[in-house]
């Protein structure tokens, strides 16, 4: 039955060229954004590559300070004295790194001035994120612990601070950022990630100074992985019991202390919401996005309800004769959804090649720096389920108002 239905639908198509035609159009529209939606969300939120370890480490990206009894409060980055005194100790994370939020830097490298992007971590930091080295190597506890002025560079950098030299011929070099030397010993491929974007890394204690071991707000994020993905909730209460230790400079302005340890959707919902405990509020803003994709395919969805329904009208003999015949009202409407269904499929299968040029489009066309994204067998499954689910939204309505017809008015036309 499934295959009269497949070779019926394919017949249908190839009688009613112009139809197809602009179904599969809409269908192929539609499902490239989606598609190509999909693979960004992806690769923002479980990404491969750099981060690709993102499933077992969680980031504490602020610290809310109050003053219990008034509306005081405050809400920014951590200070270094957070992650080493309260967060490092943690027991439930395998690996605690203390990292500065991207900064802005002027380079200087022979008689040129860059404006680059500039972290400062710890050497557990390289232990967390996956980077692949491309020349060199990357700074260790002895570096860090030394005060050592060495850095890393991505590649991008290398070329621009050291242009028609090999990448390799970048290690040993020198430059200035932010009035201090720095030698370079290692290059690592450009990421574009939450935690990994940057164009310079150097060890934290290089600061100028050591005011920075004493703070409690800063520019810091803390960075704890577990040793499985399981391992992800404990940090999350552990981290939460933790903050209630934390001991302010001046307890006459500050007396309670907030952290949170999130995942990269928690950082995403948790900056909407604004919530202030352990649920960030993921659940809801995935929902509310569901619903969006939902909405946004109803409107061409709706645009091939009304092709279907003309299409029915031009079938009426035929859906008569079939109905006279025997056929159930059941056996029609599969028949139809079958045909949309298999012309979405259609549609899906076309919008993969599109969605692979329009994401290589993006990619290089530096609107985002260190891009790197591509269509992979999530997001084709994801894809799959999206046709499917656009068939049946767009067929469900026909194939029931075809199932429907009287068959002597079908047969006269008078449907």
């Amino acid at each position: 039955m499934l295959k009269n239905y497949i070779v019926m639908a394919y017949k249908v198509c190839l009688r009613r060229k112009l139809y197809t035609a602009l179904s599969l159009l809409c269908i192929m529209l539609t499902l490239v954004v989606l598609l190509v939606a999909t693979a960004l969300l992806q690769q923002a939120f479980h990404p491969a590559g750099v981060e690709g370890r993102s499933d077992r480490f969680l980031q504490v990206f602020a610290i809310e300070a109050r003053r219990e009894g008034s509306n005081s409060r405050y809400y920014g980055p951590l200070g270094y004295k957070v992650v080493e005194q309260y967060l490092k100790p943690v027991q439930s994370a395998t690996v605690v790194s203390a990292v500065t939020m991207p900064q802005t830097v002027s380079v200087y490298q022979d008689g040129r001035v860059s404006e680059l992007q500039m972290r400062r971590s710890d050497a557990e930091y390289w232990r967390i994120m996956d980077f692949h080295v491309l020349a060199g190597r990357v700074y260790t506890p002895d570096d860090v612990a030394q005060g050592r002025m060495v850095a890393v560079i991505n590649y991008s950098t290398a070329r621009k601070l050291f242009p028609g030299a090999g990448i390799a011929s970048a290690v040993g070099r020198q430059f200035d950022a932010g009035n201090q030397p720095f030698q370079v010993i290692g290059v690592v491929e450009d990421a574009l990630h939450l935690n990994a974007l940057s164009d310079i890394w150097v060890p934290v204690t290089t600061f100028p100074d050591s005011a920075y071991r004493q703070q409690i707000f800063g520019t810091f994020t803390a960075l704890l992985m577990a040793d499985s993905p399981a391992g992800a909730d404990a940090i999350r209460r552990e981290v939460a019991q933790v903050a209630r230790n934390v001991q302010f400079d001046d307890p006459k302005e500050w007396n309670r202390a907030y952290l949170f340890a999130d995942d990269k959707l928690d950082v995403f919902a948790r900056t909407i919401t604004q919530s202030q405990t352990l649920d960030s509020g993921a659940g809801a803003i995935v929902a509310v996005l569901s619903l969006l994709a939902v909405l946004f395919m109803l409107l061409p969805a709706l645009n091939l309800v009304n092709l279907n329904m003309g299409r029915i009208m031009e079938r009426s003999t035929e859906i008569g004769t079939r109905k006279a015949f025997g056929a159930t009202n059941r056996q029609l409407a599969a028949q139809l959804l079958t045909e949309n269904i298999m012309l979405c499929l259609a549609g899906g299968l076309l919008s993969l090649p599109c969605a692979a040029l329009a994401l290589m489009w993006i990619e290089h066309s530096g609107v985002v720096p260190y891009l790197k994204v591509s269509l992979n067998g999530a997001v084709f499954g994801y894809g799959l389920l999206l046709t499917i689910v656009f068939g049946v939204l767009s067929g469900v309505i026909p194939a029931w108002k075809m199932s429907r017809l009287d068959p002597v008015h079908a047969l006269k036309g008078t449907a």
